[in-house]
């Protein structure tokens, strides 16, 4: 059994592919780590926070990106521009980081998509905002659409971007109002996630005027967005790319570890398989 530990962290958290994922990490690495899963809900971060510290790193995931800052000594850039963490390195310092946007951009570049141009991010939650401030952050002229029923949190997204990355190049509008052609449409909603395999957020016209597609969903591993965006000579990413490459930049930091592309692609397909099996 390994002396170095590593975690996730969350709540509830029985499913996860987090150990899966990293167990494969450190053998791709020829690294040494033991990773667990730890349930810790907000209000036992407190007495939690001891363990925690002394892992080598450990993960984190909702409820507590936001909960675990104040136990921290430093956040790294990307940390302080979202106001939220995924992964800490402790040491003489207990430094927090948010590896989602770099893993978003690592999974675009190694399916050969440019983040740049005009760029269409369907959906307003949670992971919306990753692909709304990288796209701002990348001069990307941005339009974000939504149900009408999401429309107070569409505004307050753009109110949050435009304070934060004064620059940023937004507009918004309806799902069903989308018109027009973009370098990049990006799902950030769960519509075509398993079992509803057969759903798309958007229309084949739509789709037909995209040059790119990038879906958060991971499962399935092609959604049928994909496949419409395939058959129209389109590139296209998943999720299960971004979520891999999370992990991967969680390895970078706690390590330095150095991946090949190609083995990143199969552990990919890997995971893939291995949430088929168990979840």
């Amino acid at each position: 059994m390994s002396s170095r530990k590593f975690a996730v962290i969350g709540h509830p958290i029985g499913h996860t592919m987090s150990p899966f994922i990293h167990k494969r990490l450190f053998e791709l690495a020829g690294t040494e780590g033991e990773y667990t899963v730890i349930d810790v809900a907000p209000e036992e971060l407190p007495v939690k926070i001891k363990e925690l510290n002394s892992l080598v790193g450990y993960n984190i995931t909702i409820p507590n990106k936001q909960n675990i800052i104040p136990f921290l000594d430093k956040l790294d850039k990307k940390a302080e521009l979202y106001g939220s963490v995924n992964t800490v390195k402790n040491g003489e310092v207990r430094e927090g980081f948010t590896t989602d946007p770099d893993g978003f951009l690592k999974a675009l570049k190694v399916g050969g998509i440019d983040l740049s141009g005009n760029v269409i991010v369907i959906g307003c939650g949670g992971v919306a905002r990753t692909f709304v401030y990288e796209a701002a952050l990348a001069n990307c002229r941005i339009t974000i659409a939504v149900r009408p029923d999401d429309v107070p949190v569409q505004q307050a997204l753009v109110k949050d971007l435009t304070e934060k990355i004064p620059t940023a190049q937004v507009k918004t509008c309806l799902i069903s109002e989308i018109t027009g052609y973009y370098d990049l449409l990006i799902n950030a909603t769960p519509i075509g996630m398993y079992p509803n395999i057969h759903s798309m957020v958007v229309d084949k016209n739509v789709v037909s005027k995209c040059e790119n597609v990038f879906d958060a969903i991971y499962n399935p591993l092609e959604t049928m967005l994909m496949q419409c965006a395939k058959a129209n000579g389109s590139k296209a990413v998943g999720g299960m790319s971004m979520l891999v490459w999370q992990a991967v930049v969680a390895h970078e930091i706690w390590d330095g570890s150095v991946y090949d592309s190609g083995d990143i692609n199969m552990l990919v397909e890997e995971s893939s398989i291995e949430l088929k099996n168990t979840f």
